[in-house]
């Protein structure tokens, strides 16, 4: 990938062909009706927006419509715990693809309660436990938020605290995760105040336009191109990126790589991040879904991105 090939490169013209060519897509998948308040958004709806390392910003569709980032929120969640907690989080989270659903029990029991990576539900959790036993119960959410929207440079993200009750309520799958890893040590504070803040950090909300933004340290080695802070190292920078690609899309991570070819990381409200090493952040919303769980049109608009652009790594 030639780097320089993209100063000229007509972003704005790219998104509104792949908004165009989206449009009969957007009837197809089902949205997560397993959340009641997922399951209350506009099914149709679609937005993309890309962001260079020069800050340029390109949208297509409702772009500055908030929406809910659920997983999405655990790829800066392993930033911020790794920067308090180092490289000891590590002991309690594989880095490996799992290969099954992103809520699998069996799997967890295969591997005596350590999760195969931090980007499914129970590796998460454990990701969430870290930040919370750093920062209080009474202030893990909030440093966690500040970290969103100090990336995003806004001040748009948002806890949806509707979603995060629906959350809540309809969590036992993901208590049962927790209490299973409990038993196994792996998880160090209570499980309600883990859970609670789990739930709220799945809850945030912002818009398409933002999350691109709060992703483009993530292609310029940790550093914000725009304000010059450095929100983590290279090394992790580049690790994380590594983790997306292989573990991002749960059982469809292998596919998506194949057909993508860019890190990566989606939530059941629709979402998917996905990151250009040196070139730019891209985030596409769309909230029907596969059947993996992951943005069924918004797979294919970053499929077209790809292709169109030869962004792809490979």
């Amino acid at each position: 990938m030639r780097i320089d090939h993209y100063d000229d490169f007509d972003w704005q013209g790219l998104l509104d062909s792949i908004g165009a060519d989206i449009a009969p897509l957007l009837t197809h998948g089902e949205v997560a009706n397993y959340i009641p308040a997922l399951a209350a958004v506009d099914p149709e709806s679609f937005a993309m927006a890309f962001v260079n390392l020069r800050g340029e910003t390109f949208t297509t569709g409702r772009a500055s419509t908030p929406f809910s980032i659920q997983s999405i929120s655990k790829v800066f969640a392993l930033i911020l715990a790794l920067e308090l907690e180092g490289e000891a989080l590590w002991d309690r989270v594989g880095r490996e693809p799992s290969g099954t659903a992103f809520n699998s029990i069996v799997q967890l029991e295969e591997d005596h309660g350590v999760p195969r990576n931090p980007l499914i539900n129970a590796g998460a959790i454990v990701v969430t436990d870290s930040i919370v036993g750093h920062c209080g119960e009474s202030t893990a959410i909030a440093r966690l938020l500040a970290f969103i929207r100090k990336a995003a440079n806004s001040l748009g993200p948002r806890i949806d605290m509707k979603v995060a009750e629906s959350e809540e309520a309809y969590g036992d799958r993901n208590r049962a995760l927790a209490y299973f890893m409990k038993s196994f040590g792996i998880l160090k504070e209570d499980v309600p105040i883990a859970l609670k803040a789990y739930f709220q950090q799945c809850a945030i909300a912002m818009s398409t336009v933002d999350l691109a933004r709060a992703g483009l340290f993530l292609a310029n080695g940790g550093t914000d191109p725009a304000t010059g802070l450095e929100l983590t190292t290279k090394t992790r920078t580049d690790r994380l990126n590594a983790i997306m690609m292989m573990c991002g899309h749960y059982d469809m991570s292998g596919d998506f790589a194949f057909s993508v070819g860019l890190p990566g990381k989606s939530g059941v409200g629709g979402g998917i991040l996905a990151i250009i090493p040196q070139v730019g952040s891209v985030a596409v919303w769309s909230p029907r879904l596969n059947q993996a769980g992951n943005s069924l049109a918004g797979t294919q608009a970053l499929q077209w991105f790809s292709e169109r652009s030869q962004v792809t790594l490979f």
